[in-house]
């Protein structure tokens, strides 16, 4: 989950300087339960980002950046995993756990 985490905030960094990792972070969570939330509800695979996009999701635009990628990761999991886990809260968990090294990893691949 670490990896996930860090491949997220990677693919959705904050533009916007007046961003607290504590939004950040919950904007990641928001994304990943949404996609966690199609595959339960059973939306195909390929239709994920444009079924989030119809639902007017309220974080910055680019956090759909990341919908891709987590896209894979969640639709790798069985469903009656994704039952009994909340991977909105672990990726947030997560994402304040290691925002010094999200951060760090960005500035580098900035260089």
């Amino acid at each position: 989950m670490i990896r996930l985490a860090l491949v997220a905030c990677l693919f959705a960094s904050p533009l916007l300087a007046a961003e607290t990792k504590e939004q950040s972070c919950g904007y990641q969570a928001q994304v990943i339960s949404a996609i966690q939330k199609a595959r339960l509800d059973r939306v195909k695979q390929a239709d994920v980002a444009s079924t989030i996009a119809a639902s007017n999701p309220t974080w910055p635009a680019n956090y759909n950046a990341a919908i891709p990628q987590l896209t894979e990761f969640v639709y790798s999991q069985k469903k009656r995993d994704l039952k009994k886990t909340d991977l909105g809260a672990n990726m947030e968990q997560q994402c304040l756990e290691n925002w010094d090294q999200i951060q760090e990893m960005q500035k580098n691949l900035k260089n």
